[in-house]
């Protein structure tokens, strides 16, 4: 009995013991745990406590205006209501997405592949510009939307839609590639900056600068307090050259009946300052679509169309010049004395080389004619014959004095330089010797040859204004938020035609009786109060033989002729230079040169002639 109750104390007193120890045990690593966190990891700690508090916020900055020359709002700033998901503060995204999608539409797999890439802390974009309902139904379900937040942003907005966008331009989200070469510190990924035309040329003009605050959240990333705040600064405000009553007039111009669009280009600049009034390029876009982003099905959509409605007609699309390159063959041969004003050429319907013939567009022929009536009448016969005179080299001399060839130096992204050929650049290029066939092709703007709108616009600013070749310019000023001016652009010389002033004479007056004389070919650009000095051009796309009977309109539209017309007004005061190129048009003198009057007429309703002192 006695033995049995010491056995039952030492058992007791082995399990206090062991309790003991356990509680001792445990004590120390607690004690442990204490000292690791309290010691060794409390500024790690600390920071995360923080962070999980306070947060900095980024504050968008407003892009800068831009406006016409008379101060008319072109692209401007609309506030919108953008939706965004913070990872960290999401506790099940896939939840709190799969209740969204039922309401709101966004591309889930693309936003997956940001979220999975992106740090867990940062605003990821759901969709841009969302509807007030999408924002009401987001508002009151936010207890079942934990790291769905919405901020009210600036979105760039285009007062006109598609007018002037290829020189207006687009935005669109930074790329990575630029992020690394930039040096501006405003950048940041997400960021939307200028992707084409005076948007992408002048992005850190226009951009201004972001701003912060630090704020104080909930676990759910809701706002609770603003501890401090770095006001944003607006971007500065770009003042053009271009006047948008000119250019909706433009607009119209290009429409037919029924309400169809003529693709092409035209471009309208002053002549005695080279300041763009009006340019446009058809077909054109909206870039409000581009705005709050393009998915990529859409972006796909838009460049794989055939229309190439992003394309700029006046500065990336090269034509052959046609007839207006009549004008720099007139005033080459003139210089070189190969004829005078007086010179006559017969043209019997064509022009004879070797066992070649070239025809003139007039079957039957023009008869013997001067320069003065081979310009009105557009007679093919009379150039081919001076240019073979001339050979290939002096006629690229002297089209290079008129501009072509070379870019305008208009500033935008990727301005093409036109072609002149030359024996050189043929032996280079196509490593062949020129044949002398081919000045005859060159001679009536055919061939190699290859301008853009604006080199032929700004090659009638030459001719209109005396032969002074300016460089085309599409900004007048930049000014600050409050308006002060901060930079202004003036006019700039890029050369002279040079030679003699009379020659160039010769060849304006007989740019007058093309449009105002009784055979001339551009008869329906005529006004009756102002008078017009222009050239018609027509360019073949594809040399096809036509037999009797034929009807053009059988044609397929992408084996039509392009039509030309280039000109000035007024004759003896010139103010504005007018260069319009329809796509597959036919004729210059039928579709061109009309869309030419309206334009002109348009100015000068606008900025009536001062009458004489």
């Amino acid at each position: 009995m006695f033995r049995h109750g010491t056995e039952t104390s030492d058992s007791i007193k082995k399990k206090i013991r062991l309790f003991a120890i356990l509680i001792i045990f445990s004590f120390v690593c607690l004690s442990m745990r204490i000292w690791y966190l309290q010691i060794l990891k409390w500024q790690y700690l600390s920071d995360l406590s923080e962070n999980n508090r306070v947060r900095m916020v980024s504050l968008p900055a407003y892009r800068g205006a831009i406006k016409d020359r008379n101060g008319e709002t072109l692209a401007s700033i609309r506030p919108s209501f953008n939706l965004y998901i913070t990872p960290e503060d999401a506790r099940d995204s896939e939840t709190s997405l799969d209740f969204l999608g039922n309401k709101i539409h966004f591309e889930r797999s693309l936003l997956k592949a940001k979220i999975s890439r992106e740090k867990s802390f940062k605003d990821i974009l759901i969709k841009a510009d969302i509807t007030r309902e999408e924002v009401a139904f987001v508002e009151e379900n936010n207890m079942r939307l934990p790291g769905i937040k919405i901020k009210a942003e600036p979105l760039r907005n285009y007062v006109y839609k598609s007018l002037m966008s290829h020189v207006l331009g687009y935005l669109g989200e930074i790329s990575k590639s630029k992020l690394r070469s930039t040096n501006n510190p405003f950048y940041s990924p997400g960021d939307f900056v200028g992707k084409s035309g005076l948007e992408y040329v002048f992005d850190s003009t226009l951009q201004g600068k972001k701003g912060h605050k630090e704020v104080e959240a909930d676990v759910s990333g809701r706002e609770l307090k603003v501890l401090r705040k770095l006001p944003s600064e607006s971007g500065n405000n770009l003042v053009l050259t271009l006047d948008v009553k000119i250019q909706e007039e433009l607009e119209k111009a290009m429409i037919t009946k029924p309400e169809k669009i003529m693709n092409g280009s035209v471009v309208v600049i002053k002549v005695q300052t080279g300041e763009i009034l009006a340019i446009a390029s058809k077909p054109s876009f909206d870039p409000n679509k581009f705005a709050a982003g393009i998915s990529p099905k859409n972006w796909q959509k838009v460049i794989n169309d055939e229309m190439h409605p992003l394309q700029n007609r006046s500065i990336h699309s090269q034509y052959p010049p046609g007839s207006v390159y009549k004008i720099a063959v007139a005033y080459a041969a003139l210089e070189k004395g190969i004829i005078d004003a007086e010179s006559k050429i017969d043209c019997p319907g064509s022009f004879k080389l070797g066992r070649g013939r070239y025809r003139c567009w007039k079957k039957n022929g023009h008869g013997t004619l001067n320069l003065h009536d081979a310009l009105v009448e557009s007679c093919d016969v009379y150039f081919y014959t001076i240019g073979h005179r001339l050979g290939i080299d002096n006629l690229a001399y002297y089209a290079k004095k008129f501009g072509l060839g070379v870019p305008t130096g208009l500033g935008l992204k990727s301005e093409k330089s036109g072609l002149v050929p030359t024996t050189q650049w043929k032996l280079k290029n196509r490593k062949e010797p020129w044949f002398l066939g081919e000045t005859i092709s060159a001679s009536i703007g055919q061939g190699f040859n290859l301008v853009t709108p604006l080199q032929q616009a700004n090659m009638m600013v030459a001719v209109a204004n005396g032969g002074v070749l300016l460089k085309p310019y599409l900004v007048k000023r930049i000014e600050d938020p409050g308006g002060n001016v901060l930079e202004e652009y003036f006019p700039e010389i890029k050369g002279k035609i040079g030679g003699n002033p009379e020659n160039l004479e010769i060849i304006r007056k007989a740019l007058r009786d093309v449009v105002n004389g009784p055979k001339g070919t551009g008869k329906k650009s005529k006004l009756q109060n102002i008078i017009v000095s222009g050239k018609t051009g027509t360019v073949q796309v594809v040399r096809m033989k036509t037999k009797k009977g034929f009807n053009k309109e059988e044609t397929p539209y992408n084996h039509r002729d392009h039509a030309w017309f280039v000109g000035f007004a007024p004759y003896e005061k010139p103010e504005i230079a007018v260069a319009v190129l329809v796509e597959h048009g036919g004729h210059g003198g039928a579709t061109a040169a009309p869309i030419a009057k309206k334009i002109i007429k348009k100015y000068f309703q606008l900025y009536p002639q001062k009458p004489a002192a």
